[in-house]
């Protein structure tokens, strides 16, 4: 084939994407489920996790039980009152706080005892906290608020130079990449994934199979349309509103929830691009496995949605689930690309976590590109 019928046809090949492209951003235009999937959908996710969704404790209910009113005992009380995380209800007997705790009037019970004053000097002073233990994710919130409310009163009477009792200490804690020690700096990343999910894996696999089911495909396959070329008419609309989708996230997570973007955006932008590039392979690959819409939703969800909203290190720590499963999160996208969102959001240009988890979805794409390439075939049989 000589140089100049190699040139025509590409031209021919770009021509005919191209002819695909148009139609198919035509009819995600028209196509109200389109719509909804790919822009009113991560609107609602936006505001309903950024909002509705928090792992912080907020006006925690808490009776501190003020046997005596020393100095040493009310300065405690003053700087749990003071602390942004506790509605405090004092009371004088710990019967009164027992009670309260069993009618779920508070969720958890401080007790400051009558010889407290007298052991602070000794420096042996306890402060004694009980919690709910109901929601054991609350209770440990409200235990170790708890303890840093403490210690911000010894590090508050160590500034202005008052004298410790002997044997305490003062703690003085740093809290790297979250300095608020807001949930939000971390969730809201996390719901970058999901929505890229949505948008890449779910709406892809509905409209391709929606394809097959209708017989466009057989049309097109009658065509001189070839069958990488049908892949990526079908893939580059979805790609492009998948963008769109990111950029809501971004901008949602910078001015709406102020989380800190410490990472280059065109970095951001780069490893979301192979994410949703692993998405729309996902969804394309089962679409023309199964060329059935409902079929392809439910496997969609199966396979997409729900690990990486449950098993991509998103809500829960993955260290903490059994290993078999944490092995099996190594086969998911949405675990690279959390550890890279979290990453560039919070730490920064870690090169450490970023080339091996790039490199990661980069090979899933390929992977999945090839995988696509080969089930769809420019076949009727």
């Amino acid at each position: 084939m000589t140089q100049s019928s190699t040139f025509g046809e590409a031209r021919a090949s770009v021509r005919r994407v191209g002819a695909l492209v148009r139609k198919e951003l035509k009819q995600v235009v028209r196509d109200p489920s389109s719509i909804a999937i790919g822009v009113i959908l991560p609107l609602i996710l936006i505001l309903l996790f950024g909002y509705g969704l928090s792992l912080d404790v907020k006006d925690a209910r808490v009776a501190i039980v003020l046997e005596e009113a020393s100095p040493a005992a009310v300065e405690i009380v003053s700087g749990l009152e003071l602390s942004s995380y506790f509605s405090p209800q004092v009371v004088t007997s710990m019967a009164e706080a027992e009670r309260r705790m069993l009618a779920s009037e508070v969720d958890g019970i401080v007790r400051l005892r009558s010889d407290f004053a007298r052991q602070a000097s000794l420096g042996q002073a306890e402060v004694q906290v009980l919690v709910n233990g109901t929601d054991a994710n609350t209770a440990r919130l409200i235990e170790a608020y708890v303890q840093a409310a403490i210690a911000q009163v010894g590090a508050r009477q160590a500034a202005e130079g008052a004298s410790l009792p002997s044997g305490s200490a003062v703690l003085r804690d740093r809290l790297w990449f979250n300095e608020p020690n807001d949930s939000h700096y971390f969730l809201v990343p996390g719901l970058v994934v999901l929505v890229m999910t949505l948008i890449g894996a779910l709406l892809t696999a509905l409209v391709m199979a929606r394809e097959w089911e209708r017989g466009t495909l057989e049309s097109l396959f009658v065509t001189p349309v070839r069958s990488y070329e049908i892949l990526l008419g079908k893939t580059i609309p979805y790609f492009l509103l998948g963008m769109v989708g990111l950029a809501l996230c971004v901008l949602a997570a910078r001015f709406m929830f102020a989380v800190p973007i410490r990472g280059s955006v065109w970095i951001l932008t780069v490893v979301s691009m192979l994410y949703l590039l692993v998405a729309l392979g996902i969804g394309l690959l089962i679409s023309s496995a199964v060329k059935n819409q409902f079929v392809a939703s439910q496997v969609t969800t199966l396979v997409t949605f729900l690990p990486a909203l449950m098993l991509s290190g998103f809500v829960y720590d993955l260290r903490s689930v059994p290993v078999g499963v944490r092995v099996l999160t190594y086969f998911m996208p949405a675990r690279y690309f959390v550890t890279l969102l979290q990453t560039i959001f919070l730490a920064g240009d870690v090169w450490s976590v970023i080339v091996p988890n790039t490199v990661a979805l980069a090979v899933m794409a390929v992977l999945l590109g090839l995988a696509t390439r080969h089930v769809t075939r420019k076949k009727l049989a």
